[in-house]
């Protein structure tokens, strides 16, 4: 028994399993409050914890299913080329958007922690959370923060943003395709644009060039605005 639980084979194909039945839940469902990935790690987390299995012997098996994860973001880049000229044509707001986005995403991921004591590897391994998780642990440890923490964020943020993105958005009132898209890519990175190309290949397209841009504007936007925030409110 000991043996099978230890495979990776074991834990990619339930994973895997998983999420194919989440999905199905969530089409049937049609509420972003039951997003497939948050229904996949809330069944996985139950089935560790009650069969006493450690994360690093999941893991194993994880790491198979993390390989996929670059090609699974450069696919985005397919809706992206097909409605290039579309964005183009917005360029100038999509810009501003953007640098003004990253900064508001560092902004209250610090801020919180500075109200609460929070130390300063805490601080940084936050502050990029909004982006992808290879641009935002290379961040968080050239900042001195923890990279494993900066990458449980990030997953957090994702499925935070996927689920609650929509309806905020929605109840504000935001109707334009591009403007959808483009807030849940910059606010919830591969998986909020995985959740906006639900909604159509604009709605995907922009939150591609989304999760490109914010990743530009947060690796160089980061390190100053910390800087910055540290010289008024010492940790």
């Amino acid at each position: 028994m000991n043996e099978f639980l230890t495979s990776p084979v074991v834990w990619v194909t339930l994973s895997l399993l998983f999420y194919m039945g989440a999905m199905r839940i969530y089409r049937a469902a049609g509420t972003p409050l039951l997003h497939p990935v948050l229904l996949t790690i809330a069944a996985l987390i139950a089935v560790l914890t009650l069969l006493d299995v450690r994360y690093e012997t999941y893991n194993e098996g994880g790491r198979i299913i993390s390989f996929f994860l670059g090609p699974s973001v450069v696919a985005l880049g397919v809706p992206l080329a097909e409605r290039i000229r579309e964005l183009r044509r917005q360029a100038p707001a999509l810009v501003v958007t953007i640098v003004a986005g990253s900064a508001v995403g560092v902004v209250s991921a610090v801020l919180p922690l500075l109200l609460v004591g929070a130390g300063e590897s805490i601080i940084v391994s936050l502050a990029p959370k909004s982006v992808t998780t290879p641009i935002a642990m290379s961040v968080a440890e050239r900042g001195g923060g923890e990279p494993s923490l900066t990458a449980a964020f990030v997953v957090m943020t994702g499925i935070f943003g996927a689920v609650v993105g929509p309806i905020v958005l929605r109840i504000i009132g935001v109707r334009d395709r591009v403007a959808f898209g483009f807030a849940l890519g910059a606010a919830a990175h591969g998986i909020g644009t995985a959740r906006a190309l639900e909604n159509g290949r604009t709605e995907g397209a922009a939150g591609s060039l989304a999760i490109c841009l914010n990743g530009i504007a947060t690796s160089v936007l980061t390190p100053p605005i910390l800087a910055l925030l540290f010289a008024f409110w010492p940790v």
